[in-house]
């Protein structure tokens, strides 16, 4: 989907960059044609400034995104999800981050939390990256309490995993 929704901007690499960023951001565009998220509008010099395009960019890509029944659909809907990742050292918990061979295997968010789950160790939140929009295959996991090093091993171990970071 990530990319069909590219390929309609496939000549402007700036407004490419404002969909990427509302995308990742998880930023809507409302029926003025605004940029919010949730209810709070999001001045356009501000996500011109961050996708580093001019104003105009902005404007004209919220104008596409309204005009094409698809795009509207998409980007009327979109919501932004918080995440206690970053928030994980300051309310004491523990962030483990999975990088993996292949998002598109099945089961990968099934086997790491039954694992964690296994050991009555208490998930807070898990979030993934979506590999239509990141090259990287990513999974969060935060929980309440520190994660044994055997079951660190064990996720380790697993052959969907390439890496694991503890934070």
């Amino acid at each position: 989907m990530f990319d069909q929704i590219m390929r309609k901007f496939e000549d402007s690499p700036g407004q490419q960059a404002v969909v990427r960023l509302l995308l990742e951001r998880g930023f809507s565009v409302n029926e003025d044609g605004r940029v919010v998220s949730g209810g709070i509008e999001i001045p356009n010099t501000g996500i011109a400034r961050e996708a580093d395009v001019d104003r105009r960019v902005v404007n004209a890509t919220t104008e596409a995104i309204l005009e094409d029944e698809e795009l509207r659909r998409i980007f009327r809907n979109i919501s932004a999800v918080p995440s206690l990742l970053d928030l994980a050292p300051v309310l004491d918990l523990t962030a483990m981050t999975v990088r993996v061979r292949a998002a598109t295997e099945s089961g990968i968010v099934a086997e790491v939390t039954s694992a964690i789950a296994d050991r009555d160790i208490p998930i807070r939140q898990v979030l993934t990256e979506d590999p239509e929009f990141t090259d990287e295959a990513v999974l969060y996991v935060i929980t309440d309490e520190e994660l044994p090093g055997d079951l660190i091993n064990e996720i380790r171990t697993m052959p969907f995993v390439r890496t694991i970071e503890l934070a």
